[in-house]
């Protein structure tokens, strides 16, 4: 399979997780059955500027981010912390994270969540 730039599925998402603003989803593989059943998102996300992706907790899954460009303040179970380009966070089942926009630039990332 090959996926050109301008065939992957986008959806914005608004205030996912009682978050604020809005997200942006570029799915890389498309659901369980491109990930063979491993996992649901693999996707390119982005975060807008006064936007945040709200608290919540992994059940089954867990789920990393790999920041390419921004900076957020990320909860790593109520444990504040500024990311940036670079940098990796893991969220492990029965763990719980968010993330925050900071400044004027969207945070783009790697969003992956597999399967336990």
């Amino acid at each position: 399979m090959i996926r050109r730039s301008i065939e992957k599925q986008v959806e914005k998402k608004p205030g996912p997780f009682n978050g604020k603003g809005q997200i942006q989803m570029a799915h890389i593989l498309n659901g369980q059955e491109e990930m063979s059943g491993k996992g649901r998102t693999f996707a390119q996300v982005t975060v807008f500027p006064g936007s945040a992706i709200g608290y919540h907790v992994h059940q089954g899954d867990g789920e990393t981010y790999y920041i390419l460009s921004g900076r957020g303040k990320y909860s790593d179970n109520g444990t504040i912390i500024e990311v940036g380009p670079g940098d990796v966070t893991y969220c492990a089942p029965g763990e719980g994270h968010s993330l925050e926009c900071l400044g004027d630039e969207p945070i783009q990332m790697i969003a992956l969540i597999l399967y336990e």
